[in-house]
């Protein structure tokens, strides 16, 4: 009988899988690397800006939505192009979804960025 591990254990490897899929994402995923450059760019703007604290936390969570949404689009693509590698309708239409999710975070990322930064020019 295998020793089960500890929670602490269990959660530190989950911790090491996360940062590994992260670290996958960035270098594999090309809109991921743009999405990253655009919110490294967005946060120095926060800094030159000195924008308020309420601005930082809409800032981060539409940050992190974009990055978070746009992870699981890539692993939607993934999942489909293994079970189903040739082109099929119904595949397209499921990618195609996933897609739109991150249009909707990306365009609500791009408001809330236009909301903070538009009055400071």
């Amino acid at each position: 009988m295998t020793k089960k591990e500890s929670f602490l254990t269990n959660r530190i490897k989950s911790i090491g899988y996360a940062i590994k899929g992260a670290l996958l994402l960035v270098k594999n995923e090309a809109s991921i690397k743009i999405q990253i450059t655009i919110a490294i760019l967005i946060t120095i703007a926060g800094f030159y800006f000195s924008i308020s604290s309420t601005e930082w936390i809409l800032q981060t969570i539409s940050i992190a939505l974009v990055l978070a949404i746009e992870g699981l689009n890539t692993a939607i693509e993934e999942i489909a192009n293994f079970i189903h590698p040739a082109q099929h309708p119904k595949i397209g239409y499921i990618k195609d979804i996933a897609a739109g999710a991150v249009f909707f975070t990306a365009i609500a990322a791009l408001i809330i960025a236009c909301i903070i930064y538009i009055p400071k020019f």
